[in-house]
């Protein structure tokens, strides 16, 4: 009495998936690939972003060496 259940799930599942695949088919592009926004930002803007991080990351490494003793 249990298998017919446990097929029906199977057969959800497999059908849920076999939908999802369909709807990822292959992507068609046209032509070489544009630039994304991370890629037209200058050089020194993205230096300047991880000389900042890098500061903020030291900052919070002695507060939290000051916290802790």
């Amino acid at each position: 009495m249990t298998r017919r259940p446990a097929a029906a799930a199977l057969a959800a599942v497999l059908l849920a998936g076999a939908a999802l695949l369909t709807g990822c088919g292959p992507v068609v592009t046209h032509g070489p690939a544009s630039p994304g926004a991370a890629d037209s930002a200058p050089p020194a803007d993205l230096q300047q972003k991880l000389d900042a991080a890098e500061s903020a990351a030291a900052a919070a490494d002695a507060d939290t060496a000051s916290e802790n003793g």
